[in-house]
């Protein structure tokens, strides 16, 4: 299994962390422990993580700051990857931000936040449906960042809470190094995506790869898990890696504890057997509904 992967130009761990949980419950507000969440970044790093995933609207404005305070003047192989395209209501909602002016001033927040002079990878996130993706044309909003890549404010574009309709008119207006969606062993909308975006060379990114707020649970899992005296979670990251080479992983903690057990997940050796009923799991969950 190969460990790492090209993400525009740069060679990143497939295992990386995603710094959402930084923040406040539901990442809105400030961390519960500052000390703690300076610590997770500085173990991450500390311990070869080279891709971070965050964005100026966890907090808003949080997770960044506390990147640049932990990591700022950061290691040359570090990849630090932010979203724009939603900001967050006065109670927490998330809510869309298109426009020109709206991704302008959500591109130099982060990079003023961050401490950057260019933002290496930058996901326009799609807010046509808070839960879900959803059908709705994105050349306005991408022209807009384009120019700002031109501009050499970013090096890299991406896209989150995307169709396969609006990958297609995604890549007729400038390049996408990455698809970031929602995907889990339990959620597997996305397998002819991730298998038609591996043969092109384009990075995909599960969101909630341990099921975000409602963590995985399934029996296949845990049974796998005390087979391999690991943990349902690493068992969950581990099959992602095996899922597809284009996979990078970014599961999220605000607990070194936490984090040190998830890093572990790409030296844990999955079985063809134990992969085959992971492979199963989805279906599984779904007829039990």
């Amino acid at each position: 299994m190969t460990t790492t992967f090209t993400f525009g130009d740069r060679a990143v761990k497939r295992l990386g962390y995603g710094a959402m949980q930084l923040a406040g419950p539901g990442a809105f507000g400030p961390p519960k422990d500052r000390h703690a969440a300076l610590a997770v970044l500085r173990e991450a790093v500390a311990a070869g993580v080279n891709h971070i995933d965050t964005s100026d609207f966890y907090g808003p404005h949080v997770t960044n700051r506390l990147i640049r305070e932990a990591l700022h003047p950061y290691p040359d192989d570090l990849v630090i990857v932010t979203k724009v395209g939603a900001r967050r209501g006065a109670d927490g909602a998330w809510l869309p931000a298109f426009s020109r002016e709206e991704l302008t001033q959500a591109v130099h927040d982060n990079l003023r936040n961050l401490g950057l002079d260019a933002l290496d990878v930058v996901n326009l996130r799609l807010m046509f449906s808070v839960h879900g993706p959803a059908e709705g044309s994105i050349e306005a909003p991408l022209a807009a960042l384009a120019a700002l890549q031109r501009q050499g404010l970013i090096r890299h574009i991406g896209l989150s809470n995307v169709t396969p309709a609006q990958l297609v008119e995604g890549r007729g207006v400038c390049e996408i190094v990455c698809v970031q969606n929602h995907y889990n062993l339990a959620h597997r909308t996305d397998d002819s995506l991730i298998d038609e975006l591996a043969g092109s060379g384009v990075a995909y990114v599960p969101f909630f790869p341990l099921g975000g707020f409602t963590p995985l649970q399934s029996s296949i899992l845990s049974d796998v898990a005390r087979s391999l005296d690991a943990s349902p979670m690493q068992v969950a990251l581990a099959w992602l890696l095996r899922r597809a080479p284009n996979i990078l992983a970014i599961p999220g903690t605000a607990s070194v504890t936490h984090l040190r057990e998830n890093l572990l997940a790409s030296k844990l050796g999955l079985p063809d057997e134990a992969k085959a009923l992971l492979d199963g799991v989805a279906a599984n969950i779904g007829s039990s509904h």
